[in-house]
């Protein structure tokens, strides 16, 4: 249900569940985990989904068991973070819940014009990972991060543009071009010189 291909230094890295909408399951996480905990050699790094929603969050059934409050989810957005290389979120359709950790913790995130953002934490009865607010409010700021996490608030595409929450919107037939391209400076320099810039910019 994950996918990883590897070509040039790009790995790309796909939630392939669309049946479920990509749903995450605790295996599912803990292989995104160990792909992006074992990405240190990539130059570059996608992530996307397969069908039209990027993920719904966590498997309903797993988190009745559990899964809402497992440290799995710290572990993938913190190893996605620490990647020295340059990380784009390909959001193919909309992204919920505990899903968003990964997207935000992405350098950048682009968004099909369909999909919408939505956290509806609090109204199941659990904390955030304690990591999604803090990387929310500097994107966004604390007053709209509130309104995602407290208000509830489900938000398009277009205005997750204008928060500064994703930083372009495209055409689905765009979607993995785009995100090719605004990675290929990368991959075409030195991996220090742009790991060294990475590090400047965080």
């Amino acid at each position: 249900m994950i996918e990883l291909t590897r070509a040039g230094g790009l790995w790309t890295v796909t939630l392939n569940n669309p049946e479920k909408a990509n749903a995450l399951t605790g295996a599912m996480l803990t292989e995104l985990s160990e792909i992006a905990e074992a990405a240190t050699e990539a130059r570059a790094l996608i992530l996307t989904g397969a069908g039209n929603v990027f993920s719904a969050g966590a498997d309903l059934d797993e988190v009745r068991a559990g899964l809402a409050t497992s440290d799995l989810w710290e572990r993938l957005s913190g190893a996605i973070a620490a990647l020295p290389c340059l990380t784009v979120a390909a959001l193919n359709g909309t992204l919920a819940g505990g899903a968003n950790g990964m997207a935000l913790a992405c350098d950048m995130r682009i968004a099909v014009p369909s999909a919408k953002f939505f956290y509806p934490v609090m109204k199941l009865g659990f904390l955030p990972q304690p990591s999604d607010p803090v990387r929310m409010a500097a994107l966004i700021g604390p007053s709209r991060t509130r309104m995602i996490l407290m208000a509830g608030q489900k938000i398009t595409a277009e205005e997750a543009y204008r928060f500064g929450l994703v930083d372009q919107v495209v055409d689905p037939d765009m979607l993995m071009h785009t995100a090719q391209d605004l990675v290929a400076d990368s991959l075409a320099a030195d991996p220090a010189i742009a790991a060294g810039i990475g590090q400047l910019c965080r």
